[in-house]
């Protein structure tokens, strides 16, 4: 049960019992009605009664939600961070080794705004490093912008290598001929100044993330300096894939 279910049910079943003792009280809809209802079951205000005190000092559905909230998000770090603990462990292949910190894991997730109230942005919810430093940048792209929006917009898991493309596109005119010639995906369907404040996140992997019934509702992504061949592997893709598929069955509730 998600925490806006037991608030529901909590509020639901309080409101029940307190309509039901303001009904007998005020005699809604008519007296003959709770004289009928109430013969020989007088019991019931008693019950109503109690449920209304329980309900409404207690909340046990919400109650007992944060408890188990608290449980299943214990659980979820240990697999992230479980999940990262891989990923570093294949990422210690690259030579000369990364820096630390540099190696990244990220959690997005489809969210509606008031700039894109239908089809939404990408935002970053959490993200996993062995350091402060570098820092993270905002970013928060619609579909098919950036490795994330096109994952979004293919539905499926996307790897890019980006250091060939830094290496050649040095500025706005060699960038734009680039586009002009081998089109807007090339390069992620990002605009020059997007590209040169991104270009220097050369590794870049993306696994999406479904929901109960198989929409996206978001991703998980890697991204590294450098070393997209020694991080293009099955078992980085893989590991990723398993904590989306954890993600989209908590609702991102524990992220």
């Amino acid at each position: 049960m998600s925490r806006k279910a037991a608030k529901f049910a909590d509020k639901a079943i309080l409101l029940s019992a307190t309509l039901f003792l303001a009904g007998k009280a005020y005699n809604v809809p008519t007296k003959a009605f709770w004289d009928d209802l109430l013969n020989d079951r007088s019991y019931l205000l008693l019950v109503a009664l109690v449920t209304a005190g329980i309900f409404g000092a207690f909340a046990p559905f919400e109650s007992w939600q944060r408890r188990a909230f608290v449980d299943r998000n214990v659980m979820m770090r240990r697999r992230v961070l479980s999940t990262f603990g891989r990923l570093l462990e294949i990422s210690a292949k690259i030579d000369p080794p990364l820096d630390t910190g540099d190696l990244a894991l990220h959690v997005w997730r489809k969210t509606r705004t008031l700039r894109h109230p239908i089809h939404g942005v990408l935002k970053r919810l959490s993200s996993y490093r062995m350091s402060s430093f570098p820092a993270t940048r905002s970013f928060a792209p619609v579909r098919g912008i950036g490795a994330v929006g096109l994952c979004w917009q293919r539905d499926r898991e996307v790897t890019f290598d980006v250091a060939p493309l830094a290496a050649r596109l040095t500025d706005e005119a060699k960038f734009d001929d680039h586009v002009a010639r081998f089109g807007a995906e090339s390069v992620m369907n990002l605009k020059w100044a997007q590209f040169e404040a991104l270009k220097h996140r050369t590794a870049l992997f993306v696994t999406p993330i479904r929901s109960g019934r198989n929409k996206f509702v978001g991703c998980v992504s890697v991204d590294a300096g450098r070393g997209f061949e020694v991080l293009d592997r099955r078992e980085l893709l893989e590991e990723m894939t398993n904590l989306g598929m954890a993600i989209g069955r908590e609702d991102f509730e524990c992220t």
